[in-house]
């Protein structure tokens, strides 16, 4: 109870801010806000190249047999040199078994105090550490290591905390029930009990390794559960670091720090199967591919599954008042580190006839190609394309890209053909300016499924209503997180509302000015529907939470030995 009295106004707040859905963090935004800033960055990279100059990640967990990793940085393109003990599976779950038990009789506020003690270990001791690790991992710019990676991760861990703590606390531990059957009254002494439903496993993806995690982590963690870190072998220093952080933190606190281990594998022979289908997995946290979603969320029973996978996020675009300014921000968002988040935009639908504006009909062509000058504006400049491009996580997206440009040319026409551009810091960087093709709904095969990286289409439509009837789509088979609607026309907008509803997608309508349309605000966007392909899960939401524990009742006649009165 302790360490929960010390962080309660703070968690008090949280609780308020999910309640409202208002604008709030307790972190600084941008890195400059940081605390004496200078100073932390400083030791921030100083930690991150201890790790490469040490080479050997210690993590005293069970059943250690080897070391490996595998992970080459984004920005030179060489091995970062690291390698991480590889345990033995089954030593992780016996071990994961026996640090529950204390951990699951601890009172519920008790845990959530120590997880709101690692948030602020992770935010004070390891936050710039980890955004060079994600940067030379994952790929992401400094800025957005700092954000994505960073404290918006770190915000959304706190909400899963708030809503852990709305589920638990909606249970009561005792009751007493009276009732008449026939000439007897009947007294109970009820006593509910939370109990976990064991082992989690989460898995971290390869682009963004802590958004995801950190919150499922909490969730697990909160509600009583003994956790198994899987990061994706690209990038498993960020998790690394955060597993390392956690177990300090238990240890320190009296408890098992083997409530969270590592789970190491390489893409050569890969363990999430073997993780998943184990008797002993209570609960998977997945964060990945589409293909290998399908599969856990098929697969992972008894256990219970939790996805985020992505699918194809669109734009409906049927007139504006001021279409510059629209093109600017869905350039910049289209932009944003390459098109490697699951909330980017890829399918554009536009009527055939033209976006109608306050100076008249823009023309369909006309439209796709200021939409793409747009694009080139951002990233023709390679200081400017450093800060949003950042760089192409895996040399796969590069294949892709230019397999995707060929088949543009057979069956479209190319808008902005891919390069590289010279990163101004890091000269041997993996970078790519994106890919925009031109297309009719004719060349479905070409964009009816995510193609992931800086790849887009322009799409001729009919008209509005086959342009929206072509998003909702999308989403309703390939999965959508996100949708983007321009119409000046309220009808319309009510109209595309209730179909993007029905396709389990959230929806941004007329957006214009610096904010990104893909920014998911912690304590008030809900990511991820969880009500179409792109995942079954939603953070943060009770349902995140909620099934993570199960409640078991005893009951006995009410005497005065039980306690009770009558």
């Amino acid at each position: 109870m302790k360490l929960f009295e010390k962080y309660r106004p703070v968690f008090e707040k949280a609780q308020q801010t999910c309640a409202t859905r208002e604008c709030w963090s307790p972190y600084p935004d941008m890195p400059d806000k940081y605390p004496d800033a200078a100073h932390a960055k400083a030791a921030g990279l100083l930690a991150f190249e201890k790790h490469l100059q040490q080479g050997r990640f210690d993590l005293d967990q069970p059943g250690i047999h080897g070391w490996i990793g595998e992970e080459i940085s984004p920005y030179t393109q060489a091995p970062l040199g690291v390698v991480y003990p590889q345990s033995d599976i089954d030593r992780l779950f016996d071990a994961a078994e026996h640090a529950m038990g204390s951990w699951a009789q601890t009172p519920f506020t008790e845990r959530i105090g120590v997880l709101m003690e690692v948030l602020e270990v992770i935010y004070r001791d390891h936050l710039f550490e980890v955004l060079h690790a994600v940067m030379h991992t994952a790929g992401q710019s400094y800025n957005m290591a700092y954000a994505g990676s960073g404290v918006n991760a770190l915000d959304r861990s706190m909400e899963a905390l708030v809503y852990a703590e709305q589920a638990m606390r909606s249970v009561t531990p005792r009751a007493v029930w009276k009732r008449r059957f026939g000439s007897s009254d009947i007294q109970l002494q009820k006593t509910y009990r939370l109990v976990p439903r064991g082992p989690a496993v989460c898995f971290s993806c390869a682009s963004f390794p802590t958004w995801n995690a950190w919150p499922s982590m909490m969730a697990s963690l909160a509600t009583g559960n003994p956790l198994i870190v899987k990061p994706h072998p690209a990038t498993v220093l960020p998790m690394a670091i955060t597993v390392k952080a956690f177990r300090q933190v238990l240890q320190s606190q009296g408890f098992d720090p083997n409530l969270v281990t590592l789970a190491m594998d390489t893409t050569s022979d890969p363990i999430g199967k073997l993780l998943i289908k184990h008797p002993k997995t209570a609960i998977v946290d997945f964060t990945g591919s589409v293909r290998f979603g399908q599969w856990v969320e098929q697969n992972a029973h008894p256990a219970l599954a939790f996805t985020e996978t992505a699918g194809c996020n669109t734009v409906v675009l049927e007139s504006s008042d001021d279409l510059d300014a629209a093109l600017r921000n869905l350039a910049t968002t289209m932009c944003l580190f390459s098109a490697q988040m699951c909330t980017s935009p890829q399918n554009i639908y536009v009527p055939k006839a033209g976006v109608q504006t306050p100076q008249g009909l823009v023309p369909f062509a006309e439209v796709a190609q200021r939409l793409a000058n747009s694009v080139q504006a951002l990233t023709s400049d390679p200081k400017k394309a450093a800060m949003i491009l950042a760089t192409i996580q895996s040399p796969q997206t590069l294949a892709l890209l230019k397999a995707m440009q060929t088949q543009g040319q057979q069956h479209g026409k190319v808008l902005l053909s891919p390069q590289p551009y010279a990163h101004p810091e890091f000269p041997g960087a993996r970078t790519s300016t994106p890919l925009m093709l031109q297309v009719s709904t004719r060349e479905r095969d070409l964009y009816a499924e995510e193609r992931f990286g800086p790849i887009s289409f322009v799409i001729s439509c009919e008209d509005a209503q086959d342009a929206l009837k072509q998003a909702t789509q999308d989403a309703r088979s390939q999965g959508g997180l996100t949708a983007f609607l321009y119409s000046t026309r309220e009808d319309f907008i009510a109209q595309a509302e209730a179909a993007y509803a029905r396709a389990g997608a959230q929806l941004t309508i007329n957006l214009v000015g610096a904010m990104p349309l893909n920014f998911a605000a912690a304590y008030s966007d809900y990511h991820v529907t969880g009500l179409n392909p792109a995942g079954n899960a939603t953070l943060t939401n009770l349902a995140f939470v909620a099934g993570r524990f199960g409640i078991v009742q005893s009951r006995r006649p009410v005497t005065l030995e039980s306690g009770a009165t009558a």
